[in-house]
């Protein structure tokens, strides 16, 4: 009798874990949807404790730690998503953007600031080149154009350690030919535009044309 009371109780243990994962994503789902994020990384916390494995469980608790502004650990998440998805774009894209906004503090070491920017950039560059919907693609483009021209800022600071002329230029280069691809598909985008003048400008002032 001793074997099957024992695999009864394994099966009920593995049944309510089921069902009280299923619960957690749900409830953190639902708390995601109405904006509540703090909420909704407590309920996934436990969900993905529960199941370490869930990708939509770590995708959901990724995004609404980004929305608490706890941008390291949504890198984190995003990167155990991507363990298990590698071919997710849009966990590249999230995670990019979580190390763009790590980039943008000053309070942390040029190494640190370089390790961000350009692992915004790496990532970016992983969701363009994964199977992502089309649809997507000027986002990306568009976010790679940014995070190109926040790195030749950092590269250009002529007060800093991370000063690099060349490298800056290069990424200013690069800014610019993101932005005129979303650009030439959507014309009537006066925000690209905008976005496009700026890297400009700042192109012609590294180089000493202002």
């Amino acid at each position: 009798m001793r074997l099957p009371v024992l695999f009864l109780a394994l099966m009920i243990t593995s049944v309510k874990y089921s069902h009280a994962q299923n619960a957690y994503v749900k409830l953190g789902q639902q708390a995601l949807m109405e904006g509540d994020f703090k909420v909704a990384v407590q309920r996934l916390e436990r969900a993905c404790i529960i199941d370490s494995t869930n990708a939509d469980a770590l995708w959901m608790l990724g995004y609404s730690y980004y929305h608490s502004e706890n941008f390291k650990k949504s890198v984190s998440v995003y990167s155990r998503v991507i363990a298990l998805k590698p071919a997710d774009p849009s966990a590249y894209y999230y995670r990019a953007r979580a190390k763009s906004k790590l980039g943008k503090d000053n309070n942390i070491s040029y190494q640190d600031k370089e390790k961000y920017l350009l692992g915004a950039i790496v990532d970016f560059t992983k969701a363009i080149n994964t199977d992502a919907d089309p649809g997507d693609l000027d986002k990306y483009f568009q976010n790679r154009g940014i995070a190109y021209r926040e790195y030749a800022i950092f590269k250009l600071d002529a007060s800093s350690k991370a000063y690099d002329k060349n490298r800056g230029i290069n990424a200013l280069k690069a800014s610019i030919a993101d932005l005129e691809k979303v650009l030439n598909g959507n014309p009537s985008r006066s925000d690209i535009a905008s976005l496009l003048d700026i890297s400009k400008e700042k192109l012609a002032t590294a180089q000493g044309h202002h």
